[in-house]
């Protein structure tokens, strides 16, 4: 008990000097949490012994992230965007698993393993890109938004997964015997789906009414740990992985009026427990044995980038018609490995369907691509104008667009952000038969709102050459209307 309490004393402590380092320099705090687990692992200074304990805390953080994965599942926001998440998200992760698994085939691996590699491979990470977009603004852009369509799908891919890859360790005793796992597998998941469903829809939202009734925060979170808990455990009792019932548990929990207070609080045990799971991965890569074969980790890093920005690229092109620099913007930005690959790694291990030596390199060559990630998403701008003039030629041409369509108004008004408060201020001011020019990056709110009538154009007020051609030296008024803080920030700097 003791020893057990001072090794998490002891991660705890290395983990807030670590995360503080790489905040310091912006990296994620993920590759602090990895570089914490490499550093005090059996394999390097061996402050820090494999535990099970600590095991455990980091299986219930991955559970957690699936919770939360769940509670911002919503049936309606799929259904909006069927085409780039379910068509586009789909053929991306089946190319990457395909061309990834035929690599692996091919070099002389078990289909089994080839296939379980290409899993891990196909996953990108959710929580670096969004973090990274979302820094530098560009959830909204054209790549930002097939980047986070795509990234649902394989959030949602992960959930078969979990399924397929034990059931994959029966192969061994014939392909009738995991054909029946397999069958077994899927019965079970969907037995316990409806079950939790069904008290999903018949116990939780009335208990969780019950229980703010109370108007006690402790006793909120108490039921949400709970809830997340009893769910995970169910799905393991069952024979699946914890982290499906704890998806499951979220979704049910995802269309109640209490989702965003379950988010914010459930986000601490998350992001703690979570930082421990990569910091486990973290331990189980073995430096002394991987630097002699360093030059083919970083060789499997850049063929994962190489393969997933060109298959993304693809998929992006033929599927939603993309411009051939937003494709190849979008394929940089889910060029890496992601999160959920660590712990397809984990369950193949424990099924013996991966030897150690292998998940040593694969473990090795997603962190590096987790690292240049950052610098991926930094220049994958100047990569698409580099090699695709007509970006750049676009980019013009819509700035040219926006001068001809300004020529002929003065002193009007300059709507940045054409959400709900943008349309009612327009609404507003067209009531008034004064003119306004409105602006946002957003795909979907512009075609919404030219549905509805409104007269919006497609730009990004966050760029000077923008607001200059939108005629801000003879406007009027401008109004900011982003609900992104650091967007509208942003916005009045230029």
């Amino acid at each position: 008990m003791h020893h057990t309490l001072s090794q998490i004393i002891i991660l705890l402590a290395i983990s807030v000097i670590a995360v503080a380092i790489f905040r310091r320099i912006k990296l994620p705090p993920i590759l602090a949490y990895l570089a914490v687990g490499i550093v005090i692992g059996p394999y390097a200074t061996g402050l820090i012994a494999n535990n099970e304990s600590i095991s455990l805390l980091a299986e219930i953080g991955v559970a957690f992230l699936l919770f939360s994965l769940g509670l911002e599942f919503s049936l309606p926001k799929l259904i909006a965007n069927r085409k780039a998440v379910l068509v586009l998200g789909s053929a991306q992760v089946t190319a990457t698993i395909l061309i990834v698994a035929l690599i692996i085939w091919l070099i002389g691996a078990s289909i089994e393993m080839a296939f379980v590699i290409g899993c891990v491979l196909a996953l990108s990470s959710t929580a670096i890109v969004i973090k990274q977009l979302a820094e530098r603004l560009e959830l909204d852009s054209r790549h930002g938004q097939l980047s986070i369509a795509i990234l649902l799908y394989q959030d949602i891919a992960v959930i078969p997964m979990l399924v397929i890859i034990p059931a994959l360790a029966s192969t061994g005793n014939g392909a009738e015997n995991f054909t029946t796992h397999l069958l077994i597998s899927l019965v079970s998941g969907m037995i316990v789906t409806v079950v939790m469903l069904a008290i999903g829809h018949w116990l939780l939202r009335p208990l969780f009414h019950e229980i703010a009734a109370a108007h006690s925060a402790e006793l909120f979170t108490l039921a949400v740990l709970l809830v997340a808990l009893t769910s995970a455990w169910l799905t393991h009792y069952a024979g699946l992985s914890m982290a499906l019932g704890a998806f499951m548990a979220g979704m049910m929990l995802s269309e109640t009026e209490f989702r965003h207070q379950i988010e914010a609080d459930i986000r601490p045990f998350r992001d703690v427990l979570l930082g421990l799971f990569f910091i486990t991965i973290g331990m189980l890569l073995n430096i002394p044995a991987l630097l002699p074969n360093l030059h083919w980790v970083l060789v499997a890093a850049l063929a994962i980038i190489v393969i997933k920005t060109i298959a993304t690229m693809t998929m992006s092109i033929f599927i939603m018609n993309a411009s051939r620099g937003v494709a190849l913007r979008t394929g940089m930005v889910l060029a890496q490995g992601g999160e959920f690959g660590f712990a397809l790694v984990s369950l193949a291990l424990s099924a013996g369907l991966m030897q150690e030596q292998v998940s040593q390199l694969v473990l090795a060559a997603v962190i590096f691509t987790m690292i240049f990630t950052p610098f991926l998403i930094r220049y994958n701008g100047w990569a698409a104008k580099h090699f695709y003039a007509s970006y750049s030629r676009s980019r013009l041409e819509l700035e040219d667009n926006i001068k001809t369509e300004t020529a002929g108004i003065h002193n009007h008004v300059i709507i940045c952000g054409f959400g709900h408060m943008g349309q009612n201020i327009a609404k507003i001011i067209d009531q008034e038969n004064y003119p306004y020019f409105a602006l946002d990056y957003n795909i979907n709110i512009i075609q919404d709102a030219k549905n509805a009538g409104y007269k919006v154009y497609f730009g990004d007020s966050t760029h000077k050459e923008i607001l200059n051609a939108a005629g801000i030296d003879k406007a009027s008024v401008m109004i900011i209307c982003h609900d992104d803080i650091a967007t509208a920030e942003k916005t009045l700097l230029q």
